[in-house]
């Protein structure tokens, strides 16, 4: 069986990508082969280690990488799908190539304020809800692969 390749892309490649990634890995990744990507990338978020932690997911050594890097050496996806929040929707990189492309804006933790445990609640909420959209997406497109294999 042939995995689906999918690219999750944000600013930075510190936060929300990160989780987009490791939930679709732990979620089906036996369906998907899946990497993340930022524009600019930074360090991972505290607050994301933190919360997949929480999850059962580690990526305390996990390293960031750049999305210009991928395209330069040749990679190929079937889905490329931007997390940034609508603010920054139009810094959010783009991949070159044929694929289908989506937009799942969600907050940056990188911007949230308070104490660390209002800042952990914060990320808390946008990974259940990035992890909601990454299950509705297993579906579909486990759905429309059946479908077409019939």
């Amino acid at each position: 069986m042939r995995k689906e390749t999918v690219l999750f892309i944000c600013i930075h490649n510190s936060a929300r990508s990160q989780m987009a990634e490791e939930y679709l890995r732990s979620i089906a990744g036996d369906h998907f082969e899946v990497e993340s990507a930022g524009l600019d990338p930074g360090e991972i978020n505290p607050y994301v280690i933190e919360v997949l932690k929480e999850e059962g997911i580690n990526i305390s050594s996990k390293k960031t990488q750049g999305v210009m890097d991928l395209y330069r050496a040749g990679k190929v996806y079937h889905y490329v799908i931007t997390v940034c929040d609508r603010e920054t929707e139009e810094q959010c990189p783009i991949f070159p190539g044929t694929h289908e492309r989506m937009l799942w804006p969600f907050p940056d933790p990188s911007g949230f304020h308070g104490s660390q445990e209002e800042i952990l609640q914060q990320t808390r909420e946008v990974s259940r809800a990035i992890k909601k959209r990454v299950e509705k997406f297993v579906r579909l497109v486990l759905n429309k692969n059946s479908l077409s294999n019939t």
